[in-house]
């Protein structure tokens, strides 16, 4: 009986192992399931034995991706979602009422729909206010509706989620395999498998991303890539920061969506600027590719701008005692002042329509800037005198309330505009770097609420929106680009103009008050060099009264004894020698030194202490 045992667990052991040998690749060994149910079993035959010490291997199948890994959140948590047509962010966009850009709307959506067209590169290009994100926010949701739309990102140079080239592909990619249940499965496994793939050139992005996985799951599982919805579109590409980033964009779009085995017609708009502007020349790498649309040469937009106002005016009629003041004239006027800048009469009518104002009143104001004015101005004369008049009233309105007394208005706002735009603490590692409206409060000595009633007459030009889910991460938002070039050039804003040096000015002096005034906070200590070094990049030749104010500063703060509260600080020693990079060579340094030598010898000896004790220990990198 041992003897028959032993030759019967031989024998199991050498058919296991031929089953083994003839298994298919790719087929799961025998399960106990196998054995129990099997009709062959490899014991066939064997009576009154017993099996002792029996071990059976279970091999399951291979796995394709990493335990507890998920290439779909992944992506996710790379794309931008404020960037889609439809997002919460762009609650309120504006779109081509349904009898303006007739022809246009027509012209470009039949472009998208031949899929037999080679040129399948649309840009539209004009200059700012001329109705471009609103035409292609209309084609967006024409799109979506006849099932085409494979993905729409929307820049927008305010928004730190959407003004950098960083989100662009893989929110993309997101959209255009959520169509799809084996590509999102394509794509899900290509980020487990390369999980730094955001870290990587555009091109590389594009191709890995969305290329490959297109091309494996058509040759994988048969499915015809032109059945995808296959319209991809882009706005305002200019507000993307970088020219070069632009650039590199376009270069991947041209390597990787547009050629001939991808299913898509990309839709593009922006200004002419340098990136767009050269790839669409008669040398550029796009002019042959693309059908390029200029609204400012090609397309006249006053008649849309005219029934734009007429369809408003008459829904505001019913809020006024008075609505025989919309009249055609008046309509006419508006649109001439307009100079062709659809953005005019669209700001206009914001202002006009303002739930705690009059229309009627408002319209006759609007009227009488552009009687003054005349018809002979340039394109934007007309939309600088709107902005400008509208900033005074706000202006006036806030700073004739008694608690607002000694504050600046125009210098408050110019502080939350440059947030909102580029972020105050740019290149360093403080929390200003694009921060809330409650942290720049904070910093400026005010209330959690003061940016709610700073605008509270400029809701036609800008908004107050959120980045995340908590109204903590609320910034200040600018409806359109084209008021922040009015903000920041001194020839168009005039008396309005607020230079760089007195934005970060203001805002190292309000750090040298928290820091005397707040010891036990590292808020303000951590962010007043970086403030002071950008008043001086922005500066060029400092104007005598502003450099007087920054010699007092530093008088003021050494006697209060800054300085030692600074040394005492549990901050990196990093930060502190930050001090000495930021204060040593500059110019107010040698005014204090002749204002008060002993002010000027205590603040010395904090500097140099910080900076040898920096060097020291090798000059560590600052985290």
């Amino acid at each position: 009986m041992t003897l028959m045992l032993k030759n019967a667990s031989r024998k199991a052991q050498v058919m296991a192992q031929q089953r083994e040998e003839l298994r298919p690749s790719g087929r799961p060994a025998l399960t106990l399931a196998d054995i129990s149910t099997s009709s062959a079993s490899f014991l066939e035959g064997a009576q009154h034995f017993q099996m002792r010490d029996l071990n059976v291997t279970v091999n399951a199948p291979p796995t394709s991706r990493e335990p507890g890994v998920d290439g779909w959140k992944l992506l996710v948590e790379k794309i931008s979602r404020n960037a889609f047509h439809n997002s919460s962010a762009r609650y309120d966009t504006p779109k081509c009422d349904e009898d303006t850009r007739v022809e246009l709307t027509s012209e470009i959506m039949d472009r998208i729909m031949d899929r037999d067209n080679p040129q399948r590169l649309l840009c539209i290009t004009g200059a700012a206010g001329s109705g471009k994100s609103a035409l292609q926010q209309t084609i967006a949701e024409r799109c979506e509706s006849s099932g085409i739309l494979g993905s729409a990102y929307f820049f927008s140079s305010t928004d730190p989620t959407r003004n950098t080239i960083s989100t662009v592909v893989a929110t993309i990619a997101f959209q255009v395999g959520s169509h799809n249940r084996d590509l999102k499965q394509a794509i899900s496994k290509v980020v487990v498998q390369d999980p730094v793939i955001f870290d990587r050139s555009l091109r590389a992005q594009m191709d890995i991303l969305l290329v490959r996985p297109m091309k494996d799951v058509r040759d994988s599982v048969g499915l015809d890539l032109y059945t995808l919805p296959h319209a991809i579109l882009i706005d305002d590409l200019d507000e993307c920061q970088g020219e070069e980033r632009q650039e590199e964009l376009l270069n991947a779009i041209r390597e990787c969506l547009l050629t001939g085995d991808m299913p898509f017609c990309v839709f593009i708009a922006g200004r002419p600027e340098w990136a767009i502007r050269t790839a669409l020349a008669p040398n550029g790498h796009l002019h042959a590719l693309a059908y390029h649309i200029q609204l400012s040469e090609h397309y006249d937009a006053s008649g849309d701008m005219h029934r734009f106002l007429q369809r408003r005016f008459k829904s505001l009629s019913t809020r006024t005692p008075n609505p025989l003041s919309f009249t055609e004239r008046n309509i006419q006027a508006l649109v001439e002042a307009g100079s062709g800048q659809f953005i005019y009469v669209a700001t206009v009518y914001r202002w006009i329509s303002e739930r705690r104002a009059s229309p009627t009143e408002r319209l006759k104001i609007v009227l009488n800037w552009t009687l003054q004015r005349g018809q002979t101005a340039r394109p934007f004369q007309a939309l600088d005198q709107l902005y400008t008049n509208i900033l005074l009233n706000a202006k006036n309105a806030y700073e004739a309330v008694d608690t607002h007394s000694g504050r600046d208005f125009l210098l408050l706002f110019k502080i939350h505009h440059t947030n909102s735009v580029s972020g105050l603490a740019r290149g360093s590692s403080a929390i200003l770097d694009g921060c809330s409206k409650d942290e720049v409060a904070q910093c400026l000595d005010l209330e959690s609420d003061s940016l709610e009633v700073l605008i509270s007459d400029l809701h036609s030009l800008v908004s107050i929106q959120g980045t995340g889910p908590v109204a903590d991460n609320s910034y200040l938002h600018i409806h359109h680009k084209s008021f922040s070039d009015f903000l920041d050039d001194k020839e168009r804003a005039k008396d309005l103009f607020v230079p760089p040096t007195r934005v970060y000015g203001h805002l190292a002096s309000c750090c040298l008050l928290h820091i005397i005034q707040a010891e036990d906070s590292n808020f303000p200590i951590e962010l007043f060099p970086n403030f002071w070094r950008l008043g001086q990049v922005s500066a060029g030749r400092i104007d005598g009264r502003i450099e007087n104010t920054r010699i007092e500063q530093i008088i003021d703060f050494t006697q209060g004894g800054g300085w030692q509260i600074i040394d005492c600080a549990n901050v990196r020693l990093g930060l502190k020698a930050g001090y000495h990079r930021a204060l040593w060579h500059d110019s107010a340094i040698e005014g204090v030194k002749s204002r008060n030598p002993e002010a000027f010898e205590v603040m010395t000896t904090y500097l140099e202490k910080w900076k040898q004790e920096y060097d020291k220990i090798g000059g560590e990198t600052e985290e």
